[in-house]
């Protein structure tokens, strides 16, 4: 996949993941392209690991994986950030 994919697909699903966690009004686009993309990692090795594909262009497939991803990272991220306060 190129960078301009990788873009993409970590746009739209950091995007996704923020709306439904419920950091969309503090994030911006740099921010929902950055959690995309590491979601997107995240999300392979977790749908690798449970024997499904992992991303492989830009399909719904790879929105998909990055989006479960994205979430699994926001929902970390916002239980560490609720213990520090």
């Amino acid at each position: 996949m190129g960078i301009l994919s990788w873009i993409i697909v970590g746009g739209i699903a950091g995007w996704l993941a923020s709306m439904v966690v419920g950091t969309d009004q503090r994030m911006g686009i740099i921010a929902n392209i950055v959690v995309g993309i590491i979601g997107a990692f995240i999300g392979g090795f977790i749908m690798n690991s449970l024997g499904y594909g992992s991303i492989n262009g830009l399909s719904f497939w790879s929105i998909f994986v990055a989006f479960i991803g994205s979430v699994v990272l926001l929902f970390v991220i916002s239980i560490f950030s609720r213990k520090s306060r």
